[in-house]
């Protein structure tokens, strides 16, 4: 099992990112991508570190749980982890598929386990033959 990413929240986000700016500087990791005002994603090659301020309209909250992703070989390993997810207990917050909005080969799923955290498996390959 190895991680794709991880993202957690924060409530200054303009201090955040200076401050993870500045330590993640000497493991050589810059901020790669920023999406939107309120979020940014940290890597050497791809973003892998995330931090964000709440959904809209709650910017303050930071009792949103963290974010983590699992890295996948393929679409069918994805689709087994979403199975064993629900089958577990788990709830749904994105059923396996492509996610073209992050890139045409994102292929993931979506659960909120017991806690609220959010748990994703994802493959940046596609969809599998």
């Amino acid at each position: 099992m190895s991680l794709d990413h991880v993202a957690i929240r924060v409530k200054d986000y303009p201090a955040a990112k200076a401050f993870y700016t500045t330590i993640l500087a000497p493991l050589g990791s810059t901020m790669l991508n920023e999406p939107a005002p309120h979020v940014c994603g940290f890597g050497k090659d791809a973003p892998t570190f995330w931090i964000s301020t709440c959904p809209e309209g709650n910017p303050g909250n930071i009792d949103t749980p963290t974010h983590v992703a699992f890295a996948c070989k393929n679409s069918h390993e994805v689709d087994a982890w979403y199975d064993a997810a629900i089958k577990a207990g788990a709830t749904c917050d994105g059923k396996p598929g492509i996610r073209a909005h992050y890139h045409p080969g994102y292929y993931g799923a979506f659960v909120l386990d017991a806690d609220g955290h959010k748990i994703e498996a994802v493959t940046h390959t596609g969809v599998a033959k």
